[in-house]
């Protein structure tokens, strides 16, 4: 056997223990009203989920909330994981190697592997945002990611609002990445009583959560089915979907419902 035949198959038990030993993320509502709030120095910070996917060796969710003013400015830093950021409330400022924007209510930041990037709050209120942090079982693959267009700044109005009978879409991007063959993230606006899709199951991963985009979302609800059983859900809360479970999502609020919907593989 060759010696390169010999290194892929080692690798390949490598990952598999790697994987083995990791715990899979469990389909569920993890409820915003439920998190373990840590106090820091610059400010709060909220554990969601952390475990494992068919695909990924780590899958993390956290919520970071920063004091104004760029008090207790954390340094600019690099980790191997790829980063996903989504502003939940606030202004948040993101540079990434070298390139800066300010990120308001629904804009997000996608963040390659290795890229130096720093998150800071410039303005005079709280900030508040979600990290998702992406490890997959294969090695990373910085040049495709590169190739796929790099890392990504972008505000909600930047995207454009296509509609359809059930409501309407923002299409943000479905690319490759540095850790994922390819990652798609779209939002969707679901009129009032309406499921967005019956009841499916695919290979990818898949986060939902609410936001806030219109007046009358203040009080957004919604019911996702996850292996047959329904689960209540509102603004704040991130909805997992483990690989291949079956899941569907319908709003049962009073007006639209508007939510982040990513997949990841």
């Amino acid at each position: 056997m060759k010696n390169f035949e010999v290194f892929m198959i080692l690798m390949f038990l490598v990952q598999s223990v790697v994987y083995s030993q990791g715990k899979l993320v469990e389909s569920k509502v993890y409820k915003w009203d439920d998190l373990v709030v840590a106090k820091r120095p610059q400010g709060e910070a909220r554990q969601i989920l952390e475990g494992t996917t068919p695909h990924f060796k780590l899958c993390k969710v956290h919520a970071s909330t920063l004091l104004p003013k760029g008090r207790m400015r954390p340094e600019a830093y690099r980790q191997e994981n790829e980063e996903l950021i989504i502003v939940k409330e606030g202004e948040l400022t993101v540079t990434i190697e070298g390139k800066t924007k300010v990120l308001k209510p629904g804009g997000i930041a996608l963040i390659m592997s290795g890229d130096l990037r720093e998150n800071v709050n410039m303005s005079d209120k709280m900030t508040t945002y979600y990290v998702f942090q992406l490890n997959s079982i294969e090695p990373v693959d910085i040049e495709r990611g590169k190739k796929a267009g790099g890392s990504l700044l972008l505000n909600w109005d930047e995207i454009a609002f296509k509609p359809h009978d059930k409501g309407g879409r923002r299409d943000f991007f479905n690319r490759p990445t540095s850790m994922c063959k390819r990652f798609e993230m779209h939002v969707t606006t679901l009129n009032e009583g309406l499921m967005s899709h019956e009841a499916h199951q695919h290979k990818p991963a898949e986060i939902i959560f609410l936001i806030n985009s219109q007046a009358n979302e203040k009080d957004s609800k919604a019911q996702e089915t996850i292996n047959g059983v329904w689960h209540d859900s509102k603004v704040g809360d991130i909805i997992f979907l483990q690989s291949n479970d079956w899941h569907g999502i319908k709003n049962v609020g009073k007006g639209t419902c508007t939510y982040f919907a990513f997949q990841f593989e």
